[in-house]
């Protein structure tokens, strides 16, 4: 190790491994002493931690360490443990030690000798070391391979810096692993859409490495419950979770009912409470439960919700004494739930309790880009559901993904939107196979649905007459009325025309988004001033 820095390492004195004694200790390999002996490490000063009763045998160990290595200043520190073996007290104990140390990695580079010391104690090196308590990299010596009593060989060493990026293979096993991770979480759908591939990365970080609430806001039918289901999976594969999956909306919880599914209650407790109920918290004990629609539930139970994530205890209806539950918690809410602070419809102290890692989940429409994929993923749901195989022509596909992607498409339920139109479309498809007529059909179910009843008034109505309305077919009839709708809400043919083709003018080298709208409207005998009027 090469360097124009002082090298400093901390160490163990070996009990076993360092003791020798008379002449022949020269002969025998012993990892303290055989470190300083190494032509191309050069360590200007050893921190050797010392239990009390090995005084002496640190003392030997410092005078031949002089011998070997005169420049070597050995610094002994008395590291007394009533039990060596004990995780907790040794982690405390080196804790301490390394937290009162002054580091200054511009004038030095650190090192962390792991060979000597019990196995915990190398645990804990490595742990302090990992958490960059510590900015060192890690030292092994060993025996040289010809044999480790060869005086002149004085064994090897190798340093290992916990950098992995710096190690190819375990850096593309680890890059692999996170990317079957990722992949799990998004339900194996090769998404394409990069903000919400980043949000998943994150997502990903929180759930390995933190049993703090998460908040997962967005939209009715993003997808909210099937991703808090997968990090439920993956903390219990990863993190450690041992109990149950408990999920609930709180919007179904009113009254009496809201806090004894909650926290349980006692027999007669209160009317129709005819035998003790242990409550969803209690049967999320070890586990995780989601709180869907946290919004929804009333003051009285956000407040013993707030203590039983505080104090993991809370008090059943009609009990005397508390139970206790260690649950995680997910919350999720397609409410503006600061919003509900304002209006006194959501604790404030709650929120800052739950909110400490809040995920905002994109809607369908913000990601067109992953309609198609999400099709194939809809597509082979219902024939594992439904245990028969239906596919999309080329011609069917192709149509159903320019509908799905253009403006008109609303996708106001999202991805229950989709799931429905691919039921839907996959049940009436003619011998297993979804064709252009059944994808027109639906997307004219889908305006329909999509349809403001108030705006309906003063949109189609009021440019169509009923004679126009019966001679256009309901797919083209539903796109119109939008397209009638965008118009009256512009300024200019212009505007209207960018609103509408927002994607493809992006593609195009020369814009004429106002020519290409006259000529649609001329489709169907109308023109700008008709429209407009």
């Amino acid at each position: 190790m090469r360097s124009t820095k002082s090298a400093i390492t901390f160490g163990f004195l070996g009990a076993t491994l360092d003791r020798a004694s008379g002449p022949e200790r020269w002969s025998k390999w012993r990892p303290t002493v055989a470190m300083c002996q190494q032509e191309d490490l050069l360590i200007s000063r050893l921190e050797l931690l010392v239990e009390p009763k090995f005084a002496d045998l640190a003392q030997q160990v410092k005078a031949d360490i002089h011998k070997v290595s005169p420049e070597t200043e050995v610094v002994l520190h008395e590291f007394a443990l009533k039990d060596p073996w004990d995780f907790q007290e040794v982690y405390e104990r080196l804790y301490d030690f390394v937290r009162a140390y002054s580091f200054d990695p511009e004038k030095a580079d650190y090192l962390i000798h792991l060979t000597t010391g019990t196995h915990v104690a190398q645990i804990c090196w490595f742990l302090l070391n990992e958490a960059n308590f510590i900015p060192a990299r890690l030292l092994q010596t060993s025996p040289s391979r010809e044999g480790g009593r060869d005086a002149s060989a004085a064994g090897r060493y190798e340093i290992i810096d916990i950098d992995l990026s710096k190690y190819d293979r375990l850096s593309t096993r680890f890059a692999q692993e996170q990317e079957r991770t990722l992949d799990f979480l998004k339900s194996g759908i090769a998404t394409k859409s990069k903000g919400f591939n980043k949000l998943i990365e994150q997502i990903e970080l929180v759930a390995v490495n933190s049993k703090a609430p998460m908040l997962i806001m967005g939209p009715t039918g993003a997808g909210k419950s099937m991703l808090t289901s997968r990090i439920y999976d993956l903390r219990r594969s990863r993190a450690g979770l041992s109990g149950k999956f408990v999920e609930v909306n709180c919007a179904t919880l009113r009254g009496d009912h809201a806090m004894s599914a909650l926290f349980g209650h006692k027999r007669g407790s209160f009317t129709g409470a005819q035998s003790d109920r242990p409550g969803l918290l209690k049967e999320a004990d070890k586990g995780l439960i989601f709180l869907d629609e946290i919004g929804e539930l009333g003051l009285d139970e956000q407040a013993m919700l707030l203590r039983a994530l505080e104090d993991k205890t809370f008090l059943p209806m009609g009990a005397d004494k508390a139970v206790q539950s260690d649950f995680q918690l997910i919350a999720g809410t397609n409410r503006d739930l600061r919003a509900q602070v304002a209006a006194g419809k959501f604790r404030e102290d709650l929120l800052a309790r739950i909110n400490l890692w809040t995920f905002t989940l994109p809607s369908l429409a913000e990601r067109r880009e992953d309609i198609s994929v999400n099709l194939d993923f809809e597509l082979e749901r219902y024939a594992k559901v439904q245990r028969r195989q239906v596919r999309m022509n080329k011609e069917a596909r192709e149509s159903f993904l320019k509908f799905a992607r253009s403006p008109e498409a609303k996708w106001s339920a999202n991805f229950r939107d989709l799931n429905a139109a691919v039921t839907r479309m996959a049940t009436l498809a003619p011998k297993g196979r979804i064709t252009v007529a059944c994808v027109e059909t639906e997307a004219a179910r889908l305006m329909e649905g999509w349809r403001d009843p108030g705006a309906q008034a003063h949109s189609g109505n009021a440019v169509l007459t009923e004679a126009q309305r019966a001679e256009i077919d309901p797919f083209d009839l539903a796109q119109l009325e939008f397209v009638l709708q965008v118009c009256q809400d512009s300024k200019t043919l212009s505007d209207a025309g960018r609103k509408l083709f927002s994607v493809s003018r992006a593609k195009r080298a020369k814009m004429n988004d106002a020519d290409r709208l006259k000529k649609y409207l001329a489709r169907f005998k109308l023109n700008w001033d008709q429209v407009t009027r």
